[in-house]
């Protein structure tokens, strides 16, 4: 039998979890998708958006470390 790696689960945010793990507001989030400066959402059905966590994590992860750049210290 073979055995298969391990893969963690992707799970799925919605607008509201999205809003509430950033801190940012919805309008916020879509003017960032249109700059290209936060991840995009994908379909979930005719009216229904959501945004991979792991992709979520990835930036909120990328500002804290551009904040704590030395570039960025006055």
């Amino acid at each position: 039998m073979e055995s298969e790696s391990f893969k963690p689960k992707e799970r799925i945010l919605r607008l509201a979890d999205v809003k509430a793990r950033t801190g940012l507001s919805r309008s916020t989030i879509y003017l960032n998708i249109g700059n290209g400066t936060f991840p995009r959402h994908i379909r979930l059905g005719a009216r229904c958006v959501g945004w991979l966590e792991s992709e979520i994590d990835a930036w909120i992860v990328s500002r804290i470390e551009k904040s704590r750049s030395p570039a960025d210290t006055v």
